[in-house]
């Protein structure tokens, strides 16, 4: 848990950020964990626990290796990942998820063990990882500023507020934009206080069932999908932020939290991408050896969303969706334009990366697998055909 380094190095910025991460993880897909629950027949109480299941492992992981590395290392559900359970699931037990949940598990398990994971993730340049992850935060940057079409004045109080905290107090720029969006969707009538409802989910252990065609039908697929669309781009968001935590230890750790927990529905923990690089930005703090108290506070912010389980969806539907959108795009501005300005920065390396920065934001996904992930192939592509050849970082 936190020692007394963490609380010295800790301040607003790195709480706000932190709730702002786990503000944006939950807002824009815990719906999507709801859906994949309920296709293998869950019950209110059964997806209440899942989500208690899922901030458990996220905390514990997110804390305990943010703290070991001195790193901002925040863990995630895999969105892609729930999307695929939500599509694959129907006609299968809730045994038969568990037993999916678990073989994934083990097959990250195997990947952090063996090195193969981290030694793939080593020859992709760094030119490469950042345009790839300015590409998956271009849309939270675009719906930014999409979203004044639908809520005008919130949103412009928002930008106006960022804007002028960005000149006099930028590291409170979130904060101050939280704070003010709040009351002024509060003054507008925009936060449904009816629809927030408090309840608290037991976790609920379920026995697993294996059989080959669920394990090979879903189990496989859904190892693929977290890995290339959410390890992947996790990797890639802390070498593009300039850290060098070692891949292996995280694939061990996030493998076996899921492994552990996934009899209680924690169905996939992975390296977060989008969620992290909020925690990452230099609006957090100007030295990036400062910033991992961020992910610690996020960690600690999943903690409280276990306790609160059944509860999060509904508290979540009490804010207006630009309100989330518009403080997500903004968190992230100073992350978007680091990213481009390191994709961008080796002349020899720059029609390589813009491609992959155009595959990426372009949201295409082939069988089943993100835009993240064909992004990097089409990038790593274009570099070999360059004559360029393979790369490997430190």
């Amino acid at each position: 848990m936190p020692n007394s380094t963490f609380w010295r190095d800790s301040s607003p910025a790195h709480v706000t950020a932190g709730f702002v991460a786990v503000l944006v993880g939950y807002s824009s897909s815990a719906i999507i964990i709801f859906q994949a629950a309920a296709a293998a027949g869950a019950s209110p109480g059964q997806i209440g626990a899942w989500l208690s299941a899922l901030g458990l492992a996220m905390g514990m992981t997110s804390i305990g290796l943010s703290l070991r590395y001195r790193q901002p290392i925040l863990t995630a559900w895999s969105t892609p990942g729930a999307a695929l359970l939500a599509v694959s699931l129907p006609g299968s037990s809730l045994n038969e998820a568990i037993g999916v949940f678990m073989f994934c598990a083990l097959l990250v398990l195997i990947c952090g063990i063996t090195g193969w994971f981290a030694r793939l993730m080593r020859v992709i340049p760094q030119s490469i990882a950042a345009a790839m992850l300015a590409g998956v935060l271009l849309r939270f940057g675009l719906d930014a500023f999409v979203s004044l079409g639908h809520e005008f004045t919130l949103v412009l109080v928002m930008l106006a507020t960022y804007l002028i905290a960005k000149r006099w107090l930028p590291r409170y720029a979130i904060l101050l934009v939280l704070v003010l969006g709040l009351g002024c969707a509060a003054a507008l009538g925009k936060i449904d206080t009816e629809a927030a409802r408090w309840s608290f989910a037991l976790p609920l252990p379920i026995m697993p069932h294996f059989s080959l065609a669920s394990l090979l039908g879903i189990g496989l697929p859904l190892f693929v999908v977290s890995m290339a669309s959410q390890n992947a781009p996790g990797v890639a968001t802390l070498r593009a932020a300039g850290y060098d935590t070692p891949i292996s230890p995280l694939m061990i750790w996030t493998g076996l939290a899921t492994l552990l927990l996934a009899p209680f529905g924690a169905f996939s923990v992975c390296l977060a991408a989008i969620t992290a690089a909020i925690c990452m930005g230099s609006d957090v703090h100007a030295n990036p050896a400062r910033r991992y108290p961020a992910a610690v506070w996020a960690g600690l912010f999943y903690l409280l969303a276990a306790v609160c389980g059944g509860s999060i969806g509904s508290l979540f539907d009490a804010l207006p969706r630009e309100l989330v959108v518009a403080l997500a795009g903004l968190a992230l501005l100073p992350t978007i334009a680091t990213s481009l300005h390191r994709a961008l920065l080796e002349e020899a390396q720059r029609e390589p990366a813009l491609i992959t920065f155009l595959v990426t934001g372009s949201g295409v996904s082939l069988f089943g697998i993100g835009a993240a992930f064909w992004g990097l192939v089409a990038g790593m592509l274009a570099l070999g055909v360059a004559g360029f050849g393979r790369h490997s970082r430190s």
